[in-house]
């Protein structure tokens, strides 16, 4: 019997399980095992992972061919599940596809909502829901989501707008609007129409009818966005191998866009940035989730607590929060329960930190998604310590969940107090990914690259980020953007990334082709300094300097669960007694090499080291070692008290030469003043000591200088 390729789930059943993740992506198998313990899911099915790699090996019409039986067949299981039927002229199935690879890679591959509307579709549906403005508004943002996903409506240029966001804006000033939901059926049914004008004039081909023709080209285009450039480009910064591929998962719609009785959401069970064990999220009432990660709409938290903390740092009162921005504890109650109730049942079963995609139709919940959700590198070390004292894991597993490259970002920088202290904040928005930042304002992601190949600092700001943006993001020092919550693109990415992220900043207009922003009376433009306090949320004009940041206990109850279960000791690398002080409070069993030459590096230390290397005989190099002698006697007492007993090893002088000596004019003749000798000589001197490669030349010989009196 051929192999099985697409796994079932729905109404409390599932063919697959938690732990079928490389087969089913993580989406497809966490489905699964909600549908196993009672929590609420629409029905749907998974096209493996294994389907992808004979997709890129085989091809599109070979694959569809080969899955074609299965796929119809869990249609028809969809359809039972939920009395509908797949292009039923009156009472039609809608379906999402969304992709779902083995781990997590949020925003990087594509998906499709409301797929199977269409002309006769929108019109049953309106007449069932009762509610022809839902029904309109689902069918408009399907094509826009199809042609822009299967049917590359794309900007041709960073500076352009993307065509169907502008026939929106032209429509909206036509109306004299300003919000997506102020458009009526009539305006809906318009962009529909102007919409699928577009797709013909820019593809030459009509927007597809048939259902089965939207399934097939939807399923593919996930299949191909495997390949696209951002899913690349993560896949690369995360090691993820390409041979994973990734899964499909083709689920009944539920909407989030039906009224004020429904709404759609992303949560956390606890606080992905600082890892504090509390219930968090954004939920949006009329939406699909679309919205609420594109930051269009002002996002409202989930919690009492959450949006109480929410108007805080935006400086919004009381009374205007609960009149415009009301939890969804105090505008949903029995839907905010079951959610509550839902995330704990989650955490408790997954027994990690859960983010969550839900949906709420007419006053019913859904959930479409739990995975382990990304954190930053101070929450990832509080969660772990926390949830072993709670009694969820042991101090292996909690270990085991530590990933070195985010214990890297404890170590950075955080802003000087001083110079804080000083600094006036021009705006204020929500601390989605903790840090400081500091660096020179750039408005598209790849300048951003062109800008740090040339070493400059910079920190990306736009409206709104798109999986589009990550070149900019991976290598900017910050991102800020004038759009999105807690759970916007943005700061997922920048979470996971461990770069400082501040979203929503109030009052930040940005001209995209002037290349400026306003921030209140502030007009900043490409090039200037900007700072952000990503874990306050505050924005600075200019540069403010940093310091070394200062550890939690919780990283010191790690580092005692390290040395715990170490089989390997640790030693450093440390020239100096500063860095030995520093390995030493980070656990450091010893110095493995401290490099006598890197002691000379600091402030006017390397004028005696370079006197020693351009002297011109034994007699001039003694001079000069008598002035690095009492210099090195400090930095090892220094050393040696830092390690309290400890081994280190010492290399003797081994200098590559030429990269200690002055290279430039102004460097040359402080040397030449300093030795009491013509510049000509001294310039001449380092030109005989220049090397390609100091390991293959002189310093290839192992100079050393233990002759001299060291």
């Amino acid at each position: 019997m051929d192999k099985k390729r697409v796994y079932l789930f729905g109404n409390g059943k599932a063919e697959g399980r938690a732990d079928m993740k490389n087969l089913l992506g993580g989406k497809g198998a966490n489905l699964a095992e909600m549908n196993l313990i009672g929590v609420p899911v629409p029905p749907g099915f998974t096209i493996t992972t294994e389907v992808c790699t004979e997709y890129n090996q085989l091809g599109k019409e070979a694959v569809t061919e080969l899955i074609k039986p299965e796929v119809e067949a869990a249609i028809r299981k969809v359809e039972e599940a939920t009395g509908t039927g797949f292009g039923n002229k009156e009472n039609p199935l809608l379906v999402s596809v969304r992709s779902g690879a083995r781990v997590s890679m949020p925003g990087m591959m594509d998906t499709v909502l409301n797929l199977g509307i269409n002309d006769a579709a929108v019109e049953a549906i309106a007449k069932k829901s009762g509610n022809p403005r839902f029904a309109w508004d689902s069918y408009r943002r399907f094509v826009q989501m199809y042609g822009d996903v299967v049917l590359g409506m794309k900007p041709t240029s960073k500076t352009e707008i993307d065509p169907f966001e502008k026939i929106m804006e032209e429509v909206k000033e036509h109306r004299g609007v300003e919000l997506d939901t102020e458009l009526t059926v009539e305006d809906l049914k318009e962009l529909v129409k102007k919409f699928k004008a577009a797709v013909k004039a820019q593809t030459g081909k009509d927007f597809p009818d048939s259902p089965w023709e939207q399934l097939w080209g939807a399923v593919c285009a996930v299949f191909d966005s495997w390949m696209n450039e951002r899913a690349i480009l993560y896949r690369q910064m995360y090691r993820i191998p390409e041979e994973w591929g990734t899964a499909v998962n083709v689920q009944a719609m539920v909407f989030g866009n039906m009224g004020q009785t429904s709404a759609t959401g992303v949560a956390f069970t606890r606080d992905a940035a600082t890892g504090e064990d509390i219930f968090n999220g954004e939920y949006l009432i009329n939406a699909q989730g679309e919205d609420v990660v594109a930051g269009i709409r002002t996002p409202q938290q989930i919690t009492i607590e959450g949006s109480k903390r929410w108007a805080v740092q935006q400086g919004i009162s009381e009374e205007e929060r609960k009149a415009k921005y009301p939890s969804l504890e105090e505008s949903m109650p029995a839907c905010a329960k079951d959610l509550i109730e839902t995330q704990q049942k989650l955490e408790d079963y997954f027994k990690d930190m859960q983010d969550l995609e839900f949906t709420i139709q007419d006053g019913k919940l859904w959930l479409l998604q739990t995975r382990n959700g990304k954190r930053t590198g101070a929450a990832m070390v509080r969660i772990a310590i926390e949830m072993l004292k709670q009694g969820y894991i042991d101090e292996k597993t909690a270990l085991l969940r530590q990933e070195p490259e985010k214990l890297d970002e404890l170590l950075h920088p955080v802003f000087k107090k001083s110079a804080l202290a000083a600094a006036k904040p021009i705006t204020k928005g929500l601390p989605a990914s903790p840090g400081a930042a500091t660096g020179k304002v750039v408005f598209h992601a790849d300048d951003a690259e062109e800008w740090v190949k040339r070493g400059e600092k910079v920190v990306l700001c736009r409206i709104e980020t798109s999986p589009e943006d990550l070149r900019g993001m991976a290598v900017a020092e910050g991102i800020m953007t004038a759009r999105g919550g807690m759970t916007s693109h943005a700061a997922v990415v920048a979470r996971g990334m461990g770069k400082c992220c501040v979203s929503a900043a109030n009052g930040v207009q940005i001209d995209y082709k002037a290349k400026t922003m306003v921030i209140g009376d502030q007009k900043l433009k490409e090039g200037d300094w900007i700072s952000l306090n990503g874990s306050t949320g505050l924005v600075y004009a200019g540069k403010i300097e940093t310091q070394e940041a200062e550890l939690s206990g919780d990283f010191g109850e790690l580092m005692n669960l390290t040395d715990k279960y170490s089989r390997l000791k640790v030693r450093t690398n440390a020239d100096t007694p500063k860095d030995a002080t520093v390995a030493r409070n980070f656990g450091a069993q010893g110095i493995g090499l401290t490099r006598t030459e890197h002691m000379f590096f600091e402030g006017d230390k390397i004028i005696a080291m370079r006197e020693m290397i351009l002297a011109k005989d034994e007699a001039g190099r003694r001079v000069a070692l008598t002035k690095l002698l009492p210099l090195q006697r400090t930095d090892f007492t220094g050393i040696f008290e830092a390690m309290e007993g400890l081994p280190v090893t010492v290399r003797l002088l081994d200098p590559p030469l030429h990269e200690f000596v002055p290279h430039d004019e102004k460097g040359q003749q402080e040397m030449a003043k300093v030795m009491g000798v013509a510049y000509e000589e001294i310039h001449s001197r380092v030109e005989g000591l220049l090397e390609q490669n100091p390991m293959l030349g002189l310093r290839g010989a192992r100079l050393h200088f233990g002759d001299f009196g060291i």
